[in-house]
């Protein structure tokens, strides 16, 4: 870690959709999951709910966890740190995207919950905004025993 910086992220929430599955050139498993998390903010004199969706990227057994366990609307435990990537649109315009990226997943309690909470969720996940699949020059994260320091 870098002498006094700290990039952590903690999110408790539910998945959006089924985990997209795919295999780096490596045969890295990797896994895209769509979390939401819900604030209570105020607006004048009531209480309204906003979710947020945050995209989180696992990798290796993390990534294969997911794909074996995880489904829409399974509760979860994420922790993981930021990381904003660039990659280019099939136009060439340059796109940047800001993932969490996972080091632990959890199912949380029962990890389901009644289909009338789920489905009473203010929106659905974003859909792919069109990314190419392709994983040339895809960024995994070194192994803990790669890192100099």
């Amino acid at each position: 870690m870098a002498k006094g910086t700290v990039n952590k992220v903690i999110l408790v929430g539910r998945l959006g959709a089924d985990p997209d599955m795919r295999y780096a050139a490596t045969g890295t498993a990797i896994a895209n999951l769509s979390v939401a998390t819900v604030d209570s903010v105020k607006n004048g004199d009531k209480w309204e709910d906003r979710t947020e969706w945050n995209r989180v990227v696992a990798f290796a057994k993390q990534a294969e966890f997911c794909g074996q366990y995880l489904t829409k609307g399974k509760s979860v435990y994420v922790e993981g740190s930021l990381r904003t990537r660039q990659w280019e649109d099939s136009s060439g315009v340059k796109k940047y995207t800001t993932e969490i990226i996972a080091r632990e997943i959890q199912i949380v309690g029962n990890g389901g919950g009644s289909k009338e909470a789920w489905e009473s969720a203010k929106s659905e996940p974003p859909k792919s905004s069109g990314k190419p699949k392709q994983q040339d020059g895809f960024f995994e994260p070194p192994e803990d025993d790669d890192i100099p320091f």
